[in-house]
């Protein structure tokens, strides 16, 4: 089992790999997980002032948009990787959004004081994180009372055909091994309640979760397999064991299973994630339930 520090490093290379495929791709990734993007905010109460932290960060979403509702206020992106950052800088930039700086670091090691922030928000990051819980206890140290923590993961495999079509795919030609259901990877957070566990183990109260549809969009089947194999990591990573005619037998298993999906001159091939939402304790609520487990209270 690697230790933490070597997920991380491993993570580094492969994500800095993949930065170029998701610029390349923004506008499509973007339409695809807007409405996931769109829900975060919605239930994080953004103030014109917001002091906002977005964890792994990626290319900048939701961090962006966030920082455009919220003028007065500090957006801070964060990733493991710089050369994501990099491309978040260049958008936000091509946007005109002035008010976010970027820090890289890891997630269950913030840079920032206690009590900094007045939302968190990670989506699609928590499945990749080595220690899920020691990230969530950051995630509530550097809230501040009363905030919230606003997250999102991916439902299980059968549910997204949009990767799973892929992935059947390349299994035809090269040995895809089975997640480690404790390790990162995508789907590890797909079970119900798995984060919900998280926000209250570290302390979050008014917990809720729920799914939210997506869409993915392109042009052809074509298209669909040329995006998919230059973003999705799973597929880069399992496409570097095959030679090119293997590649070009499972870009043609794939093209055909995604035809099925094409409507109104568009290929639309559907998924599903879930968004959890917390809130952490203010300092009266925790007062309050403290006097209630009192023996001496009432």
């Amino acid at each position: 089992m690697p230790s933490a520090d070597e997920i991380r490093d491993s993570q580094r290379v492969t994500w800095a790999g993949l930065s170029a495929g998701w610029e390349k791709w923004d506008s499509v990734i973007m339409e695809q997980l807007g409405p996931v993007g769109a829900a975060m905010i919605e239930r994080l109460d953004i103030a014109e002032d917001q002091q906002h932290l977005d964890i792994a960060s990626g290319t900048g979403e939701p961090g962006l948009s966030i920082a455009r509702r919220s003028p007065k206020g500090r957006v801070v992106l964060t990733d493991l990787v710089a050369e994501m950052l990099e491309v978040a800088v260049r958008r936000a930039g091509e946007q005109g959004v002035a008010n976010i700086e970027t820090k890289v670091c890891s997630a269950d090691d913030l840079p920032f004081a206690d009590a900094t922030f007045d939302s968190v928000s990670v989506r699609f990051g928590y499945m990749f994180f080595p220690d899920m819980g020691r990230a969530t206890a950051e995630f509530e140290r550097v809230l501040k009372p009363g905030g919230r923590l606003c997250s999102s993961v991916w439902v299980k495999p059968e549910e997204n055909p949009w990767t799973a079509i892929a992935m059947q795919a390349i299994a035809t030609e090269a040995v895809v091994a089975p997640p480690d259901p404790d390790g990162p990877n995508m789907f590890r957070c797909a079970a119900p309640g798995c984060v919900r566990d998280l926000y209250e183990g570290a302390g979050l109260r008014d917990v809720a979760e729920w799914d939210v549809d997506v869409e993915l969009v392109t042009r052809s089947p074509a298209q669909y397999w040329e995006m998919i194999s230059e973003h999705v990591s799973l597929a880069v990573a399992a496409l570097q064991q095959v030679d090119e005619p293997a590649r070009e037998r499972i870009r043609a298993r794939a093209v055909a299973k995604v035809s099925a999906f094409e409507k109104d001159g568009k290929v639309r091939v559907p998924g599903v994630a879930r968004c959890i939402v917390g809130t952490k304790q203010d300092a009266s609520s925790t007062r309050a339930s403290d006097g209630a487990r009192s023996p001496n209270a009432g």
